[in-house]
C-alpha cells in the first residue's frame, strides 16, 4: 500500500477485503496508476448493513464513507473486483453546479425518444431547480433506516471510499454506472450534493448501474413532487422512459418517499 494511502489505517472489525487500484487496461490514466481507490469486501455479507451502520457513525473519524455495493446480475466480480472504475478528483465536482448540469441533461432528454412514441415525456424549457423539502427528520437516521432495510432484504458487498460526503464517493470511486447517460460521474455527484442539501439525501447503496439514496425531506405535495420529478428525469431518464412512462405518474411515487432509486440502461 503506497505511503500516504487513505487506507493506511483501516477501521477495526472489517470482514476480509482488499484495497483496489484502477485497472490501467480499463482506465488508462497514468495519474491514477498505483493509487488506492476503494476498499471492498471479498464476498457478499449477510451482515453488511451492520458493518455499514458502524462505519457510517465513524466516517468523520476515519475519513472513509461506507457503501452497500451491488454487482452486475450473477457476476459478483463486476464492477468492483474487476476494477471497472474511472476515478476523478473532488475538484472536478467543485466546478459544477446542479442547476447547470440538470439544465444540460434536460435539454438532451426532455424530448420523447423515438422508440417510446406512446410515452408522455415532457418537452419544453428546463423548469429550474425544485424548492428544498421541509421535513424535519434527521438525514442520518433515515439513512440508517434504509441501510437496515436493504440489509434485511439481501446480502451486499461492503465498500469504503475516502470521501467526506456520500455524493463524492461516486466520483472518487470511479463509478461508471451511468456511462450511457454521461461519461462524467462528477456531474451526477454535483446533483447529489445539491440533493443532500435540499432534501437531506444520503448515498447508501451503489450497484453496477443503480443508485439508492435515503431522503429525509421528500416532497409532500404533488406540485412539489412534479418539480422534483423533472430533476429525476434529467438525472436518470430511464426511470421515466422505462418505468412510469410519464412525469406525472412518476411524481406520484415521490410524494413522501424516503428512498430514491435510480437505474441506467
Amino acid at each position: 500500500m503506497p505511503t500516504g494511502s487513505p487506507f493506511a489505517e483501516l477501521p477495526g472489525g472489517l470482514p476480509p477485503g482488499a484495497v483496489l487500484e484502477t485497472d490501467q487496461d480499463y482506465f488508462d490514466d497514468e495519474t491514477w496508476a498505483g493509487r488506492d481507490v476503494l476498499w471492498v469486501s471479498d464476498e457478499r455479507l449477510p451482515d453488511a448493513a451492520a458493518h455499514w451502520l458502524r462505519l457510517y457513525e465513524r466516517r468523520a473519524e476515519t475519513g472513509l464513507y461506507p457503501l452497500l455495493l451491488d454487482t452486475l446480475g450473477g457476476d459478483d466480480a463486476r464492477p468492483w473486483h474487476s476494477r471497472e472504475f474511472s476515478p476523478a478528483p473532488v475538484g472536478t465536482i467543485d466546478v459544477l453546479s446542479a442547476a447547470g448540469v440538470l439544465r444540460r441533461f434536460w435539454d438532451e432528454v426532455a424530448a420523447e425518444p423515438e422508440e417510446d412514441e406512446d410515452a408522455d415525456i415532457p418537452t419544453g424549457a428546463w423548469p429550474g431547480l425544485a424548492a428544498p423539502g421541509e421535513d424535519g427528520r434527521d438525514p442520518d437516521a433515515v439513512a440508517r433506516g434504509l441501510a437496515t432495510s436493504l440489509g434485511e432484504s439481501r446480502s451486499w458487498l461492503l465498500g469504503l471510499v475516502p470521501a467526506g460526503r456520500g455524493a463524492d464517493t461516486l466520483t472518487l470511486a470511479g463509478w461508471d454506472g451511468p456511462v450511457n447517460h454521461t461519461g462524467y460521474t462528477q456531474e451526477l455527484s454535483a446533483v447529489v450534493r445539491s440533493w443532500e442539501e435540499r432534501f437531506g439525501a444520503r448515498v447508501v447503496a451503489v450497484g453496477f448501474d443503480t443508485l439508492d439514496l435515503s431522503v429525509a425531506a421528500p416532497p409532500v405535495t404533488f406540485e412539489h413532487a412534479l418539480n422534483v420529478a423533472a430533476e429525476h428525469h434529467a438525472f436518470c431518464p430511464d426511470n421515466v422512459w422505462q418505468g412510469s412512462g410519464s412525469l406525472e405518474e412518476y411524481a406520484k411515487g415521490l410524494v413522501g418517499a424516503d428512498r430514491w432509486t435510480f437505474w441506467w440502461d
